[in-house]
């Protein structure tokens, strides 16, 4: 017998040895090896002892039980998801659908009723891969106190009717760009309408709060992810909205300053304060149908990270009342050309002056009155992984966010039910991961000569740009792309106005279902709310 007719005649015995890895097993051969392994497979199990009765217990009844509005302060590592809307079949899982399912096995919320059903919304939207520190919501959850047990309200029971969730027909939406906008611009990062109408009920009142010891935190962070951390609960009052009751929003955006003007970002951040026109600084989605595209920025800046050290991460805080479908990146997309110097901080004033009867004066003294820019130039947005909702403004006496009972005994001493001890671990990976990679790096250096810097432009000890160089032109997050050449933004391809969006919509594919919507708002009796 050759070597070879042994082989093929020992191959099939050799699926149960370490010759053939477990990847290219069948069904059958795998759940035949774990047979093997687990020496009690073929035992009876023992039945739980009230098997038979939990069998035969009656699905949990919700009206049985008082309701309470509350808020809910979380953070998420928005990179493991497909942003922050629920969808109804996601490529990735949704913050909001996992959200949502927690609080569903805990019995906080009925699934029957959807997110509609408990009076759900959120303080804002955030796009695939955006993250987020202090997301807000408020709904109505089922309410242990013992002081609201007396009664349920009707307002309550009929809430628990309401059967339509919110629809999450997708939105039609065009690339703002070529590169990597149709990878990152699938959801938006901006302020949507609400999902529902508050709901009106009794809740229990504030003293009863510390009564109802209902362990929200501890309870959901124990069936959510690590990846998503309830930070603190609210009792809020009846009208309550996450959305409408936010006064303002506060976006950071993390980036390293290797080759950046700081100086000149700083400059261009600083025009955006105050209200203006943003059309050409977000993406125009036409099922929306927006008309007014003004928001007003209460603060910009480029700031350290970390000011201990000045020569680290930096920052890009925005605050404003609103934004816009992707604003804030396409807001950072310039900053980072101005910060190579192949735009000017003029630029921004450009952007931001887009009505020919009502021109922008010059920014300062000295400097020309901006061109008039009444459609936005092609250009690709930043990177989404930097990009965090910090935190959400509300008036002074509408929250008094709380920790639970487990929550305050785990910061005492019960380490195991912290919900920041994953957070912590977390952090320690990613430190780990850091030092590894400038490793990596540090070998390679040994072999090779980093890239020459270009930027910033004209800057000192960088080398002057030949003709025919290729860039990296930086789009955050550690991307960037290729080109030989540059075109500088006003003298670029210019896309349709909005008004141009919008009809093009109407009469096209968006057609049907404006019609539909329509049909809806008149027949609730109201004007359905587009936008903040």
């Amino acid at each position: 017998m050759t070597g070879g007719s042994s082989y093929r005649l020992l191959r099939p015995y050799a699926r149960f040895t370490r010759m053939e890895p477990y990847k290219n097993w069948s069904r059958e051969e795998l759940i035949a090896r774990l047979q093997q392994l687990d020496p009690h497979h073929d035992r009876p199990r023992p039945s739980h002892p009230h098997q038979d009765a939990l069998r035969k217990s009656k699905p949990f009844d919700f009206n049985a039980y008082p309701k309470r509005k509350i808020a809910l302060k979380f953070t998420y590592n928005g990179i493991h998801y497909g942003g922050m809307e629920f969808q109804r079949d996601p490529v990735l899982p949704t913050v909001e659908g996992v959200l949502f399912d927690a609080l569903v096995h805990t019995k906080l919320v009925d699934r029957e009723g959807g997110l509609d059903g408990c009076g759900w919304q959120r303080c804002g939207r955030t796009d695939k891969g955006v993250s987020a520190g202090g997301q807000v919501v408020s709904l109505w959850v089922r309410s242990g106190s013992s002081s609201s047990k007396a009664a349920v309200s009707e307002t309550s029971q009929a809430s628990t009717e309401v059967q339509p969730s919110p629809s999450t027909e997708p939105e039609d939406t065009a690339e703002d760009g070529p590169g990597l906008e149709g990878d990152f611009g699938l959801m938006g990062d901006f302020d949507e309408p609400p999902t529902n109408a508050s709901l009106s009920s009794n809740p229990p009142p504030p003293e009863a709060a510390e009564d109802d010891n209902a362990s929200y935190i501890y309870k959901l962070n124990h069936i959510l992810p690590p990846t998503i951390r309830i930070l603190a609960w609210s009792p809020v009052a009846d009208d309550f909205s996450a959305r409408h009751s936010c006064r303002w929003r506060h976006y950071k955006y993390f980036f390293s300053p290797h080759g950046l003007d700081l100086a000149a970002m700083s400059d261009a951040a600083a025009r955006l304060v105050g209200e203006h026109d943003f059309r050409n600084l977000c993406k125009i989605d036409p099922g929306k149908q927006l008309t007014v595209f003004t928001r007003r920025i209460l603060h910009a800046s480029i700031d350290p990270a970390d000011p201990a050290r000045p020569d680290g991460l930096h920052v890009f805080n925005l605050r404003g009342n609103a934004f816009l479908y992707n604003m804030v990146r396409h807001i950072m997309a310039v900053l980072l050309l101005v910060g190579t110097g192949l735009e000017r901080p003029s630029v921004m004033s450009a952007l931001l002056n887009v009505d020919p009867t009502h021109p922008l004066p010059p920014f300062r003294p000295g400097e020309p009155a901006p061109p008039v820019v009444q459609s936005k130039p092609e250009y690709i947005i930043a990177d989404p992984l930097p990009l965090m909702l910090w935190e959400c403004g509300y008036d002074a006496g509408a929250l008094d966010w709380r920790v639970d009972r487990t929550a305050k005994a785990a910061t005492a001493g019960d380490h195991a039910k912290s919900p920041i001890r994953g957070m912590l671990c977390a952090h320690e990976r990613a430190l780990i991961g850091a030092a590894l990679e400038e490793h990596f790096l540090k070998a390679a250096e040994a072999h090779h000569a980093r890239p020459r810097p270009y930027f910033p432009l004209g800057a000192p000890g960088v080398d002057v740009l030949p003709p025919g160089a290729m860039m990296s032109l930086p789009l955050g997050g550690g991307m960037v792309k290729r080109a030989a050449t540059y075109t500088p933004l006003l003298e670029r391809k210019r896309m349709m106005t909005p008004e141009e969006v919008n009809e093009r919509y109407r009469l096209g594919r968006g057609a049907k279902r404006l019609e539909r919507r329509a049909a809806a708002a008149a027949d609730a009796g109201a004007d359905e709310d587009v936008d903040e």
